[in-house]
């Protein structure tokens, strides 16, 4: 049986004895229902990982004894930024759990012309906090010991206006560069990902005028979650640690 792996944001040094958080102790004891003596592991987000074996479990409370630090490290050569515009329901959540999995280290959600998704407030605060839940839970399952950053939204101009050394890319079903052309990067990807009805010609025009390169990733035009997917995996391929 693989060893559950439970992100605890508490520092974490061999020897201690930990309570877990209250998160991380609802996972392990109520759904997973692991008992005294059974072994985890642990990782706060800060690279690595340490062992760790239950000595107590209750309903509420579970205390581990923390074992070897583990230096693992998976992180992709590539640092990525993706850019995506909001979409509806559980598309988004799909898109933010592949995204951790493929090795993207920052997502920040934006609102475009043709956005369907309309949040504010106390509500798009709440889907942050929930969506970052989504990149940890990715974390646990992937084996990424460094926690992918999901920042407050931005409208597109914001995003697209923002200072970077990244090589910027926007995804369109006309464009004359494939990925197989593009450049090495010398500092990471900049990627945009435009919502189901796709951006408007002044939010191409704008993201050219900040420097963002049309791309093309095929001849057929694919929903939003799977342009994500698929043109993350292509510039991992080639830029990152995929094969």
């Amino acid at each position: 049986m693989r060893t559950p792996r439970i992100y605890e944001p508490s520092p974490l040094n061999s020897g201690q004895a930990l309570t877990l958080s209250t998160d991380a102790a609802n996972h392990v004891g109520r759904v997973l229902r692991m008992q005294v003596g059974q072994s985890l592991t642990l990782f706060n987000g800060q690279g690595g990982q340490y062992a760790a074996d239950i000595i107590e479990a209750t309903k509420k409370t579970v205390r581990v004894q923390v074992g070897e630090f583990d230096n693992r490290d998976c992180e992709s050569p590539l640092p990525f930024h993706l850019g995506q515009v909001i979409s509806r329901g559980e598309k988004m959540e799909f898109t933010i759990q592949k995204s951790v999995e493929l090795g993207v280290n920052v997502i920040t959600p934006l609102f475009s012309r043709r956005c369907g998704v309309k949040l504010s407030g106390e509500r798009l605060e709440k889907k942050i906090q929930q969506w970052q839940s989504i990149a940890i839970a990715a974390c646990e399952q992937c084996g990424r010991n460094k926690i992918p950053e999901i920042r407050p939204a931005l409208s597109l101009e914001q995003w697209l206006a923002q200072q970077t050394d990244s090589l910027k890319l926007n995804l369109h079903p006309k464009a004359e560069l494939s990925v197989n052309t593009l450049p090495p990067p010398s500092a990471g990807i900049r990627l945009l990902i435009g919502p189901e009805g796709g951006l408007s010609d002044d939010e191409i025009i704008q993201a050219r005028e900040h420097d963002f390169i049309d791309i093309l990733l095929g001849p057929r035009v694919l929903r939003t979650e799977t342009a994500a997917l698929t043109a993350i995996t292509a510039l991992q391929c080639r830029f990152g640690d995929l094969a």
